[in-house]
Order: C-alpha cells, then structure tokens, then sequence
C-alpha cells in the first residue's frame, strides 16, 4: 500500500474561543489533485497555514510522507519536501523575476544565513531561475522588474518560486484569484502541465475550474468537511448545493 503524500487526522485551530479549523481529518495520496473548496471564512487558507507550518494546530495531528511533522518549522516541512502560494502576493518588487526566484532558491541552502553572500556568484541559482522562469512562460521576462509585470505574471513568478523548490508537494492558494480571462487560461494551462510526480493540493471558489482540474474535491464550511470525493459524487451531493446556493 502507499504511504499518502499528505494525511491529516484530527486537526483542530482556535482562534481564542472561536474555531477556525474543526476536526478535519484527510488524505491525500501521491500524484493527486485535490482542490478545496469553499466560500469566505470557510477555513481553507487556515487549513494551508496549518499544513505548511505557519500555524501550531490546537490540537490533532499532520503527516508527510509517513512522517509525523506536526511539531515541525516551517522551513524543515520545506526541507520535507513542501512549497506553496500565498492569496495575496509577496514579492521583492524592485527586484527582477530572476531575482525573486534566485532568493526562493537560496531559502533552501544553509547560505541563507550568511549576510556576506555574492548571489551574482551564485551561477547555478540564477541558471535553475532562468530555468523554471522559461517553464512557466516568463523567460523572457528574466529580468524584468516585477513592478513592470502584470498581475497574471506575478501569479504565475509566484508558482515558478514554489516550483525552483523542486516539491513533492505544492500547495496553492487561489492562484486565478483575479486574474483575466485569458491569465486564468495560461495559469491553467500552466497548472496541467506540471507532473504527476508533483502533488498538488488546491484552493479555488471557482466550481467549474474545480471539475476540469481535480481528481478528488474536499468541500468546507465553517472550519469542517462537509462533502469529499470524485467530482461526480461532490456535485451530486446536496451538501455542496447547500454551501454554494443555500438551499
């Protein structure tokens, strides 16, 4: 049997007296494309700060790969393997795309640390930037300031940070949030091409983007699951109509 990439069990985070995840238990296995969704406050970006190590759990637990990483930093669940995508974005910018990605890569290394470092010298970092850039369609845009590129370029400079990482697994947290028509296309098209061997776990509002994109649907409200299975078996599910239509 295969060990899941991602399994939650028990998951619990208060916020004071109020809860923001409740009791949320899930699995995720290798090479899947889970999408999460859900309307305002439903608790999924919290469920993401729990996973990648941003937020302590009240209470239950999270593994990876078999591994219990609950008590984890941050930066180790990223040394584990983990990369994701923030709802607002948070980039350097002033500095080129190259460079944004050069400083996600560097996060990963113990030079991180040394205030004294050369990055110009760092050859093989701006070679893997320049690299994954041309993977999402920014090449030609190396090195442009980010503040010379548009809202759909900066979403797709924040997937190429997370994918430089090299993830197995790759959390993104609305990542067509406001973009064009023609942008959600591309960052779609984008999204279909990474491989198999990247697990991709994904928050969206979006019904119709959920059905094209995901093997599996996990639905929430008020901090719970509330409906979870194949896109078929989600939207023939009343619960979802009643999250999404009241009724």
């Amino acid at each position: 049997m295969n060990t899941a990439v991602l399994e939650i069990a028990g998951l619990n985070r208060f916020f004071g007296g109020l809860p923001a995840v409740q009791n949320v238990t899930l699995k995720v296995e290798a090479g899947e494309r889970r999408l999460l969704l859900g309307p305002n406050g439903a608790g999924k970006t919290t469920l993401f700060n729990l996973i990648a190590g941003d937020l302590k759990p009240s209470s239950g637990t999270i593994s990876l790969f078999g591994r219990d990483v609950t008590k984890l930093r941050t930066d180790q669940r990223t040394q584990c393997g983990v990369a994701r995508t923030y709802q607002i974005i948070t980039l350097f910018a002033k500095q080129t795309l190259a460079h944004n990605v050069v400083l996600s890569l560097l996060g990963l290394r113990k030079r991180r640390w040394n205030p004294f470092a050369d990055l110009g010298a760092e050859t093989a970092l701006w070679e893997r930037a320049r690299e994954v850039l041309a993977l999402v369609g920014l090449g030609h845009a190396a090195d442009r300031p980010v503040l010379e590129t548009s809202y759909g370029e900066r979403r797709r400079l924040e997937i190429a940070m997370a994918l430089a990482q090299d993830p197995k697994i790759l959390l993104l947290d609305e990542p067509l949030a406001g973009l064009s028509a023609d942008e959600r296309f591309e960052v779609q098209r984008l999204l279909e091409r990474i491989p198999r061997d990247v697990t991709i776990v994904m928050i969206e509002h979006d019904m119709d983007v959920a059905l094209a994109f995901a093997d599996r649907i996990t639905v929430l409200q008020r901090g719970q699951i509330v409906v979870e299975g194949t896109r078929a078996e989600v939207v023939a599910d009343p619960k979802t109509r009643e999250v999404y239509l009241g009724h």
